[in-house]
């Protein structure tokens, strides 16, 4: 029997559960992550086998790589500051 991580299907099933959890919970977190197991998932599915660790690794960097460049892309904007007017703990 295959290792899961050996699957593509079970990657981009992550991948799929990741960017549906990302709809519910916005922020740019799980984007990320859903991007790094759909590119792992893709590579799988061309028949690059990877050993558990490999897999990880490149699903590590492909993340963290996607976070960033969409953080710069869509997060806070240049000169977005937030500021609060009333503090909820002195009341």
């Amino acid at each position: 029997m295959m290792p899961l991580w050996d699957i593509w299907w079970a990657w981009i099933a992550a991948a799929l559960v990741l960017a549906i959890l990302e709809l519910f919970l916005p922020g740019f977190i799980f984007v990320g992550f859903a991007l790094g197991a759909a590119v792992v998932g893709v590579l799988v599915a061309l028949g690059l086998g990877f050993s558990l660790a490999w897999s990880l690794v490149i699903f590590a960097v492909v993340s963290v790589a996607a976070w960033v460049i969409l953080r710069a892309a869509f997060g806070v904007r240049k000169g977005q500051v937030q500021t609060f007017h009333r503090d909820i703990n002195e009341d």
